[in-house]
């Protein structure tokens, strides 16, 4: 089936029970157990929910995986799966990562004896530079968050592979609709559901896709250890934004290249950063492994007073953090996403005081784009 068919229909788009066209929301905490000498499924819902498994399992499906897990936020699922490793061991991490991934590598797991460091994974070279003989996975984004750079992961997974490594890949800005890293040798796949999966800012969640029974044991290990499992009625939640995924991101992604087109020809402009331009440095590589350039741009203005303007003038959209939403959602890096990130570290990546990010929604673009012009002046 093609993915727009494969979202509504996967096995969990008609309840087994009653045949109702919704996977019911099962809100317990434990269930009755009939022989406790043949424990059933489900015993407790920290460790097994059916509205949860259906979540699971779909988001396996949609990432051509082996198992799916659900947590109680992206960061929950970001937390669980680098709790897999041990002190001593060596993570890479793409240096221009969310920041609550940057925040959480060198204030939480450092402190356990957990080496990480930051590369321009977008440099295939620099990044096999950065494996040592104690480096257990690469962590990486592409596009990254907030400047868009593209890494091949073709070949950064080669590299990974031919030195015994794991490839862990954030897939939230594309979404299992628009690139699916296990096809192409990945072996954990990590989403902020909280963006276009749920899509309507209204859930919190994290969900992770595994390649392999070993992997797959290992981190429903953590998930019942830890109990940052995600809710019965969220992970409802999540399961009707699936629904309307591929969708929503065909128009948005096409408002987000006309508004990037829009905002290249602006005078207060100085930069704008969108796979889906023709200059944009990594696009060849970017449609290569994905199917689409994505809803989400950044652009830079040409100097930080404008950009404050900006900010405060913009109407329509939202002034916020987050993303994927039905929304346009304009949000400012350096005070926002990775406000936790020293700022001499953002300004030598390029996360600068006149750098915004933009989520596009579901608006229409025209008034976008007449919102943008009056903010911009």
């Amino acid at each position: 089936m093609k993915f727009g068919t494969k979202v509504i229909h996967n096995g969990y788009e008609i309840d087994k029970h009653t045949g109702a066209l919704s996977i019911p929301i099962y809100q317990a905490s434990t269930y009755h157990q009939k022989d406790i000498d043949n424990p059933p499924e489900f015993d407790y819902s920290r460790s097994g929910n059916p509205t949860r498994k259906a979540l699971e399992e779909t988001i396996a499906i949609l990432e051509s995986g082996d198992k799916g897990f659900a947590f109680s936020s992206g960061m929950a699922a970001i937390s669980s799966v680098l709790s897999m490793f041990s002190s001593g061991d060596h993570i890479v991490i793409c240096e221009d990562v969310y920041g609550g991934t940057y925040r959480a590598a060198n204030s939480i797991f450092n402190r356990y004896g957990i080496e990480l460091s930051f590369t321009n994974a977008s440099d295939l070279s620099e990044l096999e530079h950065s494996i040592k003989s104690n480096t257990k996975a690469i962590f990486l984004e592409t596009p990254s968050n907030p400047l868009m750079k593209i890494t091949d992961l073709k070949g950064a997974i080669n590299i990974a592979k031919n030195k015994g490594q794991l490839v862990i890949v954030d897939n939230t800005f594309m979404s299992p609709y628009l690139q699916r890293p296990l096809e192409l040798g990945a072996d954990i796949v990590i989403h902020s559901a909280t963006k276009f999966i749920g899509g309507h800012s209204d859930v919190v969640g994290g969900l992770v896709v595994v390649k392999g029974k070993e992997l797959a044991r290992k981190i429903y290990s953590i998930q019942n250890g830890f109990g940052a499992v995600l809710g019965p009625q969220d992970s409802w939640l999540l399961l009707r934004g699936l629904k309307t995924l591929k969708v929503r991101m065909d128009y948005q992604q096409n408002s987000a290249l006309i508004l990037a087109k829009w905002l290249s020809e602006q005078p207060k402009v100085s930069e704008v950063f969108y796979p889906g331009l023709e200059n944009h440095p990594g696009r060849e590589i970017h449609f290569s492994q994905a199917q689409g350039p994505g809803a989400v741009l950044s652009f830079k203005t040409t100097d930080n007073k404008t950009a404050r303007s900006f900010m405060n003038n913009i109407k329509l959209a939202a002034v916020a953090v987050s993303l994927g939403g039905v929304e346009t959602i304009v949000s400012y890096p350096a005070k926002m996403s990775h406000a936790s990130v020293p700022r001499h570290e953002r300004e030598r990546l390029g996360i600068s005081d006149n750098l915004i990010r933009i989520s596009v929604g579901l608006e229409e673009t025209e008034d976008l784009i007449e919102d943008f012009e009056q903010a911009l002046k």
